[in-house]
């Protein structure tokens, strides 16, 4: 299956990973280009992380012990300042 994530836009994607020996729970992917880029799903293994990055998209996994949201938070505030450069 594929999935759009849309330009300079923010998704996770915890829900898509197949959690058979795959060590983290989430997956923050923010699109920091102008232009729309698909991605494979689900998430099978941690070579899907290295393939996506190529691509543009810029990806932050997070494990059990890691705090979602302030993880979220981050990435949405970097995303926000490429977003008013853009402008």
């Amino acid at each position: 299956m594929k999935f759009v994530v849309r330009p300079q836009h923010i998704v996770s994607l915890g829900g898509y990973i197949v959690e058979v020996n795959f060590p983290y729970r989430n997956m923050i992917v923010v699109n920091p280009t102008n232009e729309p880029i698909k991605v494979d799903l689900p998430i099978f293994n941690t070579e899907w992380i290295e393939e996506h990055r190529k691509l543009g998209l810029d990806i932050t996994p997070t494990k059990d012990e890691d705090s979602f949201l302030r993880i979220w938070r981050k990435e949405k505030a970097k995303l926000e300042k490429i977003k008013e450069r853009s402008s």
